[in-house]
């Protein structure tokens, strides 16, 4: 471990607060891996979830080709729950939800939404019949197209086009920022606004799940807070359930009722979000303190 003023100043954990030593991430790693021991049991998992666990996986081992990245790995969240996954980088982190959306090789185990196995279900089938939608970390707008247009186009799997102008109408009624541009091209927004944009065309195909990667990523401060008041009301006024991936651990955790810490592909640790906030072991690894 280094010492910060012999790195340069501005140095961040992976809380996203500033802190006087720096670990590395085969470090943290390391350092997580010592507390797999306390991995939770299923029976843990399934009572954090409330009495009614709503997406299920269970045993999961996925990965990319050949590639497993998750190992043996099982997730419980209710209906209308927020939960939160964090860890050092390769945790898999990405892949839980690259693996619920339909975009990796699972190798065994499964994945339930409500009563129904969506396993082997395609993306579209899983945004389409089984209500789950999928924000991607990535910049994903169409620079060109108007906001309105990027809007329409979150409905391409509707039957009748009319009904994804109808839905972009109450995303409009609901966010008066994006109705001033409804009709400018999106790449004249501001980040923060790209964002709100990229989670409301999620919401045209009204999906009662939201897999949410990274969204703080590349944001200014004030951009963060706004995203995050966003899916706050989502969570609260809609009853949308969160599985959320984000860099900055204490944002993602304040924000969220449940936590899940990966390491290496496996669940080493989980709580309430508030819990995880106050476990000396997370502070240490993940919250800069």
């Amino acid at each position: 471990m280094a010492d910060k003023k012999d790195q340069g100043a501005g140095i961040k954990g992976y809380g996203g607060d500033s802190v006087d030593t720096v670990i590395s991430v085969d470090a943290v790693t390391r350092e997580a891996e010592k507390i797999a021991s306390e991995a939770p049991s299923e029976e843990d998992l399934r009572g954090l979830a409330g009495e009614d666990p709503f997406l299920v996986i269970k045993n999961l081992r996925a990965g990319y080709g050949r590639m497993e990245i998750l190992h043996d790995f099982s997730l419980y969240v209710g209906k209308g729950q927020t939960l939160c996954l964090i860890g050092p980088n390769g945790a898999g982190k990405s892949t839980v939800l690259h693996s619920i959306f339909g975009f990796t090789n699972i190798m065994d185990g499964h994945i339930s939404v409500g009563d129904r196995d969506v396993t082997a279900l395609s993306s579209n089938e899983k945004l389409m019949h089984a209500g789950i939608a999928y924000i991607l970390q990535d910049n994903s707008v169409f620079p060109d197209m108007t906001v309105e247009e990027n809007l329409w186009m979150g409905g391409f799997l509707k039957d009748d086009p009319a009904e994804a102008k109808q839905a972009a109408e109450r995303v409009f009624d609901k966010y008066k920022r994006l109705a001033e541009r409804r009709h400018h091209p999106a790449r004249v927004l501001s980040g923060g606004e790209r964002r709100m944009l990229e989670i409301s065309r999620a919401l045209v195909m009204d999906p009662e799940v939201l897999l949410v990667d990274e969204p703080s990523i590349g944001l200014e401060p004030r951009y963060i807070d706004m995203v995050f008041e966003i899916l706050k009301d989502l969570h609260e006024t809609e009853g949308k359930t969160i599985i959320m991936v984000e860099q900055n651990a204490r944002k993602g955790l304040e924000f969220s009722d449940v936590g899940y810490v990966l390491v290496s592909g496996q669940l080493v640790k989980a709580g309430d979000g508030d819990d995880l906030l106050a476990d000396p072991d997370v502070g240490r690894l993940f919250l800069g303190g």
